[in-house]
């Protein structure tokens, strides 16, 4: 059996779109929390501007088979079905600390 991949989802909302993101929250937690055929969510959380507590974009941390499977599901969140981003990059990501295999276990050493 193969390492899963692990794939960072880097989301950047448009700006003054703090009102959007409020009114979408809940969709976007309770999709976050549903089960995905193709794709896992490991951790997840808002990036915040400055020293503030306003968020202002979407940090994912998920495995999955493939690229392409990770964009089909960014695709089905409801803050990008909402067109509350102003980007989002999706890239493949090395998990070398603190991952599942131990505090300094290499996951997918590449």
């Amino acid at each position: 059996m193969n390492a899963p991949m692990y794939f960072m989802v880097i989301a950047t909302d448009k700006p003054d779109a703090l009102a959007l993101r409020n009114a979408t929250r809940a969709r976007h937690r309770d999709w976050l929390r549903g089960r995905h055929a193709r794709v896992t969510v490991v951790a997840s959380g808002a990036s915040l501007a400055g020293d503030s507590t306003v968020m202002n974009g979407s940090l994912l941390i998920v495995s999955a088979a493939s690229h392409d499977d990770v964009v089909a599901f960014s695709h089905e969140d409801p803050y990008y079905r909402a067109g509350l981003f102003a980007s989002v990059d999706i890239r493949r990501w090395d998990w070398t600390f603190g991952g599942p295999n131990g505090p300094t276990a290499s996951v997918n050493p590449i």
